[in-house]
């Protein structure tokens, strides 16, 4: 069917069309329905089962849809929160499209990174010539102040040395000698995107921080690390913000808040925003350094602290009592005290919790997704008096779940939850159907379960493919904490009228009132 520019129709009732419908009914005749529909109707319905969820919680060597991604991409991310700085891939170019396609989908803006575009040859031979060449083309073309490398499974499988590549590629002429290219090994067949976080952080921190001189602790200096806080730009701004109301003397280690939210002014940035080299050097003087995800940042943080500074290691805070922990610390390292104004949004908060709190009590939610962002979200879940029923991390581990544990077992709402270190989402879907909730929170990839298990999901976490501009406000602080409140609440009420909306049958609830 052919479309003119005059009568353009939209997927959405394009593919409702006869010849489009038709099309795939065959399709399905001849290709996908070779069992009678009554048989797959009824294997559909025993995939709800106690009986299937024991069988399908007994796999171990199948992974069905981890909640999770893979090292790289978190290598990028931490990348690209240098200034000036180009995310370098030593693998295949349709890796680093991934990875690319990934951020700029979900942020809605492009996302430099380039790739060694490794192929059939240098997974023989070795990405040796690959990296000489393309040092020198992302050098020569994209004019960088600095180039961070990390590596895909081929460059991994195969061995290659990074640290004797870049020097080679420096004794080439790719680079100048003095040219700063940290690097990290980021295989993507273990661990996550949050491995690959910590791995390229702790590389770019290393790579400056070992050529440093004695450190000379500046007295109430402090550095602060995001992690992979992947969704949203708005929570490292909300942090500089409230540092700046402290009064604090800080350094970001890895600020992504301009480069993925950057204004439509006729001018293009390539790069924009980001820590400087200078600052990482000087942030090694700090006597403590902040990160608001431990699980995301162990490595870094144990080179940190090998280096002599405190480590304050948090887990995503959201609501009250989080960012009550973050800013005493704040004000503990620092010495500058809590400013009457984050009071008054401390008590806000507080108020809005108390306003709802009958809405809340007793609610029921699963949440899967990253394992610091779990943590978070769990305890400002039965702080607003709500059951986080399920809470599953498929790169959570069992240090992880002791961590949920303890949260439950501190609040009378955690009596009847349970938590799921290393599971998928599948394993998720048999929970949804033998221990029903009320809502389920995570990412975008959630709204098959919504669609299949009938639980509205809240979108919270990494990637938000299918809803705009989430990523430019906070869930951190007192006002990001307020913010996932009336998240959750506004579902709650649209599906609080969408099932009071029949007329003369069940509107009687139908109120303008909540």
């Amino acid at each position: 069917m052919s479309q003119h520019a005059e009568t353009l129709i939209d997927h959405e009732m394009l593919f409702r069309k006869p010849e489009y419908t038709d099309m795939f009914e065959n399709k399905q005749k001849n290709f996908e329905y070779k069992h009678p529909r009554d048989r797959i109707i009824e294997i559909q319905e025993w995939t709800k089962t106690r009986e299937y969820q024991e069988k399908n919680f007994a796999r171990e060597a199948l992974t069905v849809n981890p909640a999770k991604a893979c090292q790289p991409l978190g290598a990028v991310f931490a990348a690209v929160g240098f200034r000036n700085t180009l995310p370098f891939v030593h693998g295949s170019q349709g890796c680093v499209a991934y990875y690319r396609s990934h951020f700029s989908r979900h942020f809605k803006e492009p996302t430099s990174c380039v790739s060694s575009s490794m192929t059939e040859d240098a997974a023989v031979f070795g990405g040796l010539n690959n990296m000489i060449d393309g040092l020198a083309n992302a050098y020569a073309l994209y004019k960088p102040e600095m180039i961070a490398v990390s590596t895909t499974c081929m460059a991994e499988v195969i061995g290659d040395d990074l640290d004797g590549f870049i020097k080679n590629a420096k004794m080439k002429g790719s680079v100048p000698q003095d040219f700063d290219v940290p690097f990290a090994h980021t295989p993507a067949f273990v661990g996550s995107h949050i491995t690959g976080y910590d791995n390229a952080l702790r590389g770019i921190i290393q790579h400056f921080w070992e050529k440093c001189d004695a450190r000379t602790p500046v007295p109430g200096k402090i550095n602060f690390i995001g992690g992979f806080y992947g969704f949203t730009t708005g929570n490292l701004r909300e942090v500089k913000r409230l540092l700046g109301i402290m009064g604090a003397d800080y350094t970001i280690l890895g600020d992504t808040s301009d480069i993925w939210d950057t204004p439509t002014d006729g001018e293009y940035r390539m790069y924009d925003g980001g820590t400087t080299k200078e600052e990482v050097r000087g942030a090694y003087h700090a006597e403590a350094t902040i990160s608001f995800q431990q699980f995301c940042t162990e490595k870094t943080l144990k080179y940190i602290e090998s280096k002599g500074q405190e480590v304050v290691a948090l887990n995503h805070p959201v609501g009250v009592t989080g960012t009550d922990q973050f800013l005493m610390e704040v004000s503990r390292l620092t010495g500058k005290a809590i400013p009457e104004q984050l009071l008054k949004e401390r008590g806000r908060l507080v108020d809005a919790i108390a306003d709802s709190q009958a809405m809340l009590h007793g609610k029921k939610f699963a949440l899967y997704g990253d394992p610091d962002l779990m943590l978070g979200l769990t305890a400002f879940l039965l702080e607003l008096g709500a059951e986080p029923t399920t809470v599953l991390s498929t790169n959570g581990d069992d240090s992880w779940a002791a961590k949920v544990q303890a949260l439950f077992d501190a609040s009378p709402f955690g009596k009847n939850c349970k938590v799921y270190p290393k599971k998928d989402m599948w394993h998720l879907r048999s929970l949804l159907f033998t221990e029903p909730v009320d809502y389920l929170i995570g990412n975008t990839h959630g709204k098959y379960l919504e669609r299949d298990c009938g639980v509205p999901l809240i979108r919270l976490g990494f990637p938000i493919f299918d809803r705009h501009h989430y990523h430019r406000f906070p869930i951190w602080g007192y006002e990001g904490g307020l913010r996932v409140l009336v998240m959750i609440l506004d579902e709650m009420f649209e599906r609080l009228d969408q099932s009071t909306i029949i007329t003369a049958k069940t509107d009687i609830s139908y109120d303008i009132v909540r």
